[in-house]
């Protein structure tokens, strides 16, 4: 008995073995794990597959079964399709406030059948306008004091499920029976609130008891209310607001629905200070203890008011919500020459400290907050009008951890007052905080200060993805600017994965673009800007970036209308096809000189950039509407591209190839963006080299730098293109790293070799348009690249330099995990790539001839899961399916 029983079991074990080889996993929903309240009723549903036993696997059918309550609501059989990143729900409608639990199995290209993935789920909002019982209630009065609303109600039954649906005119943190509901930060976020306000849906069955419940929520200004940029004169309202409902799903089948109505009760409490640029004070002594539990006496408390407030521009929230990502320790606590205080974080975050303090009732401890000390000192100039404090006034009732709950600082340092004797590390801690994109990529070199660049980019990208794209985090500003967003967009898909943090901000774009089709330069819009080329081209450039990113067409749907309007208001402005109109932003920040009387500096004139942009934007519109099937569209604008093109040459380029603006920056984007008749191209290439070496540096600003080393690449001077990586002179990327930084600066020379700042008032030291570069060190150094929309296809190209001797790119697609890394000892290379499976890829192996090629120690030839199509400019081509490859070569 004990040995059959014994087989049994190896069998049973075998059998599964062989079974699991073939799997399916990471399921999402709207490429999201397991959501919360969304807003689609026809949701996208994605899966990965692997299979470690074989390579080359593909997906050749898949099987969907969706359930709710225990019943069947979606099956669709066995369906013939490799399709695996994005496959609509199209069973039963679906309904709100409902959960949805499905999983899929997959057939591959043998016909063998994968189990059953672990089962996933997504939860559905409230579709529609009238399903809110709640309405939006007002404190009696609005001060700088955060206003906190409560009310209870009784649970007499067991409860199945329990949600609140929960948004504000400010910035909320709301409660239950004194638990947080969530981790979140900043809820709801920043939208164009008059048309796109959005909610949150959070699962509150384990804070729920049998009897008496408490909810309370507390809402601050943020950026509803706080004096946004730069006058101080823009805010969206003069009151705070809450709008809430807790929907409770009872075991017995029934539902009840608590709402924000006139019965909450409004007061104020510790948060007395709150706004987004200035900072928070913290006053103990106006402590309302356990006020958002069930037992707390609210008979002092106001009443609230009714607003007779639509609710028709609310929308379920999408993006990732913003968290406290990382935390720092003090790495030094020093005094300055002048008698500051302060403490080193070591790395320039946006977030917040947390501290822990003690004292008498009515000390005060106020920390100030910097990126940078120049000469020393705490510097505090380049904040302009911000005043990035935090103030805490203490109870005297002893100690405990504090931090701002509704303002955040871009920081590395802090200065400290109001604190007795030595400073203790302990007691400090700096939280940064980021909208929670999972991290989609790795890049690493054998170079450190290549590796610290990474880091820099990285940090740059957190710290501005604060559930918008800002500019900077720490100054009166913080704004979506267009420009910073659109030429970082490709470097932020290899980081992290912001497909819906994008999908999110570019809804706002389209949402708030004026009726004219002028695009402006910050969302969610605060100020009329310059309608400016580079910038206003976020509507086109993001969209199709996105796509090729994700492979998702919906982005290019959405976006469609609103890419039509930019480049026809461009069209609108022109005079014989020349976009020669208006004052827009130029190559910003490009490197200049002081005082320049020889006409050294990098000037390339607006006009010349705006055209350069009008013709791409109308490349990009004639693509998306071929795939759209917009064909009157497509003709219609790919005449326009032509009439743009040929008034480029014909206005801007002499016959012998030289462009008007001999720059960097003019060369780089006619070449990007294919302006050049194919006899001049090469040519131009030249001058673009001969530019650089006339320099000896980049010169590029925001619109240039993301393509120059690019277009070197494509043009084989992927040596210059090293050059300027590895630069360490001012202006480079590497130079802010021989000063210390530890993110992307706002300008080449933010500081100056003297340790000084430069003093031109608009100076950040966390920007991340620069860290652009980060795109061509994943896609043309390590050589990871799309080959077709979201990485169906992979292309594996990498252009190697001998002052590295490795360097791996990771990618986390559609489809799964993708890399590229090589290392070289002499003329030796081994290049190691990894293809997802349901994936292909041509890769290209550094050889110097296709015979000097072996994969895994074995020759190419007779390879029957190896495709070799030929040598070709020191490369080999090789096609080849999912898994994971070793290729070794000889390089000369």
């Amino acid at each position: 008995m004990k040995r059959f029983l014994l087989l049994f079991l190896a069998t049973v074990v075998t059998a599964w073995s062989a079974s699991a080889q073939l799997s399916v996993s990471q399921l999402r929903t709207e490429h999201l794990t397991d959501p919360v309240g969304i807003g689609e009723r026809r949701p996208l549903l994605s899966w990965e597959v692997s299979d470690a036993s074989r390579r080359g696997v593909t997906q050749s059918a898949y099987e969907i079964r969706v359930k709710s309550g225990g019943r069947t609501v979606w099956r669709t059989g066995k369906v013939a399709s490799a399709e695996s990143a994005g496959v609509f729900y199209d069973g039963t409608p679906l309904t709100s406030d409902t959960r949805y639990t499905w999983q899929v199995r997959v057939w591959d290209d043998r016909g063998k059948a994968s189990a059953w993935s672990r089962p996933a789920f997504w939860r559905t909002g409230l579709f529609d306008v009238g399903e809110w019982q709640a309405r939006w209630i007002e404190p009696a009065v609005s001060d700088d004091l955060a206003a906190m609303f409560r009310r209870t109600f009784r649970v007499t039954k067991p409860v199945a499920e329990a949600t609140v649906y929960v948004t504000a005119h400010g910035i909320y943190e709301a409660s239950v029976n004194g638990h947080r509901v969530s981790d979140d930060l900043l809820t709801p976020g920043w939208t164009a609130y008059k048309k796109r306000l959005q909610y949150q849906a959070y699962d509150i069955t384990p804070l729920v008891v049998r009897g008496d419940n408490a909810i309370g929520v507390t809402v601050a200004k943020g950026w509803w209310l706080s004096k946004l940029p730069w006058s101080r004169e823009f805010n969206y309202g003069d009151k705070y607001g809450l709008l809430a409902q807790i929907v409770l799903r009872y075991k017995d089948g029934t539902k009840e629905v608590i709402a924000t109505d006139d019965t909450w009760r409004a007061s104020t409490g510790e948060v007395s200070y709150g706004n987004l640029y200035d900072g928070e004070t913290i006053d103990l002594n106006r402590r309302q203890k356990g006020w958002d539990t069930p037992s707390f006496d609210d008979a002092s408390w106001a009443s609230v008011q009714v607003a007779d407030t639509s609710l028709d521009n609310l929308t379920a929230s999408v993006s990732p919500a913003v968290r406290v990502i990382e935390t720092f320790k003090p790495v030094k606590i020093f005094t300055t020459p002048s008698g500051a205080r302060v403490i080193d974080f070591g790395q320039n975050i946006s977030g917040r400290e947390r501290v822990r303090l003690r004292g008498q009732r009515g000390d005060t401890v106020r920390i100030y907050h910097s990126e940078i000390l120049e000469k020393g000192e705490f510097f505090t100039r380049n904040l302009r009008k911000a005043k990035a404090l935090s103030t805490y006034i203490l109870s005297g009732e002893g100690e405990e951890w504090l931090a701002p709950r509704f303002a955040f600082y871009g920081f590395r340092y802090i200065k400290v007052e109001g604190i007795d004797g030595e400073l203790n590390p302990e007691d400090f801690v700096a939280e940064a905080i980021s909208s929670a994109t999972p991290e989609n990529g790795t890049f690493v070199s054998s170079d450190s200060l290549i590796n610290r660049l990474q880091s820099n980019i990285k940090w740059g990208m957190l710290d501005n993805f604060v559930d918008i794209p800002t500019d900077c985090p720490q100054r009166d500003e913080r704004l979506g600017w267009t420009g910073d967003a659109q030429v970082f967009f490709r470097t932020a898909t290899f980081n992290r994965d912001v497909q819906t943090f994008f999908n999110k901000w570019m809804a706002d774009v389209a949402a708030e673009q004026y009726a004219d089709g002028a695009v402006n330069g910050v969302y969610p819009v605060t100020h009329r800007s310059r309608i400016s080329a580079g910038w206003g081209d976020v509507a086109t450039i993001i969209p199709w970036q996105h796509y090729m990113a994700y492979g998702d067409l919906r982005m290019l749907e959405r976006q469609y209308p609103s890419m039509k309007k930019w480049v026809d208001y461009i069209t609108s402005q022109t005079e014989n096809d020349l976009w020669s109109k208006g004052n827009s932003y130029g190559d910003w920040v490009f490197f200049s000189y002081a005082d320049d009387k020889d006409g050294r500096s990098a000037v390339t004139i607006r006009p010349f950039i705006q055209q350069c942009f009008y013709a791409h934007s109308l490349d990009l519109v004639v693509r998306t509407a071929r795939l759209l099937g917009r064909t009157e569209d497509a003709a219609k604008y790919e005449a326009l591209h032509k009439r743009a093109v040929d008034a480029f040459r014909n206005e801007y380029v002499t016959p012998n190839g030289m462009l008007v603006s001999d720059t960097q920056t003019a060369y780089t984007l006619a070449l990007m963006f294919d302006l050049l008749p194919e006899a001049q191209r090469a040519g131009a290439a030249k001058r673009l080299v001969d530019n650089v070496n006339r320099y000896g540096h980049i010169t590029t600003g925001f619109l240039g730098t993301p393509y120059i080393c690019e277009v070197l690449t494509r043009f084989g001077y992927e040596d210059v293109a090293y050059e300027l990586l590895l630069n360490k002179k001012i202006p480079s990327w590497l130079y802010p790293i021989s000063m210390g930084a530890t993110t992307i600066w706002e300008r080449w020379n933010s500081m100056l070799p003297n340790g000084m700042v430069n003093s031109n008032s608009m100076v950040s030291f966390n920007h991340y348009a620069y860290g652009a570069i980060g795109d061509w060190l994943y896609r043309w150094a390590a050589g990871l690249q799309e080959a077709a929309p979201g990485f169906r296809e992979i292309r594996i190209k990498p252009y190697l330099n001998d002052h590295f001797t490795s360097m791996k790119a990771e990618q986390r697609t559609p489809y799964g995990l993708a890399s590229s890394g090589w290392t070289k000892e002499g003329d030796a290379l081994t290049l190691t790539v990894e293809i997802p499976a349901n994936t292909t890829a041509e890769v290209y192996v550094p050889s110097a001839a296709a015979d000097k090629v072996t994969e895994s120690g074995r020759a190419l030839d007779g390879r029957s899961d190896l495709k070799v199509a030929g040598w070709d400019d020191g490369y080999t081509l090789v096609r080849l399916g999912s898994g994971r490859y070793e290729f070794r070569s000889t390089l000369k």
